[in-house]
């Protein structure tokens, strides 16, 4: 995780873009493993923990029709999440999860249920209501499992957004800037 983390920092550094976090069943984790990174400020803006429904609605401007009707569990949830972590911190990139880590079901989902999102430059045109895109996970294990599994796919998810939008021209300056051929 630690790698991704890493790796998602240099191409946000690269590209002198910055990241936000909306976290909820990981109550911290995201915004620790970026932070575990030696020169994370360079592009990690901050985060959010919004465990209670209320304040994905206060702190994150996640419409609160959606949670009534949804619950915080929901796909839509993940992305309003990552939006307004996006917006509230003034950052380029926003990433979110939100689910059920147990060891009980919520908003009738069952336990290892989770949706991770991202928003972005590039994800405004991408066909999900507000923008954004989202993963739907269903995980196995305990919740400390569930948890790190959450961070582990929220960094992938982002790294794959992130390596997708460079041009071959880009990565070839990315390469070079780095001390590669």
């Amino acid at each position: 995780m630690t790698s991704t983390a890493a790796e998602v920092l240099r191409l946000l550094t690269v590209r002198g873009e910055t990241l936000a976090v909306a976290e909820s069943l990981t109550g911290g984790l995201v915004a620790a493993a970026l932070t575990a990174v030696p020169g994370s400020s360079k592009a990690f803006r901050g985060s959010v923990t919004a465990y209670s429904t209320e304040l994905k609605h206060r702190l994150l401007d996640v419409d609160t029709t959606l949670l009534d009707q949804r619950g915080a569990v929901d796909p839509q949830v993940a992305v309003e999440m990552a939006r307004g972590v996006r917006t509230a911190l003034g950052a380029d990139w926003g990433i979110s999860t939100t689910g059920v880590a147990g060891p009980e079901p919520q908003d009738g989902r069952p336990v290892g249920t989770v949706y991770v999102a991202v928003a972005g430059p590039s994800t405004a045109e991408s066909g999900v209501s507000g923008g954004g895109k989202v993963s739907s996970l269903r995980l196995n294990g305990g919740r400390t499992e569930i948890r790190m599994e959450s961070v582990r796919s929220v960094l992938a998810l982002l790294l794959q957004e992130l390596a997708g939008e460079q041009t071959g021209n880009e990565r070839a300056q990315d390469t070079e800037q780095n001390g590669g051929t």
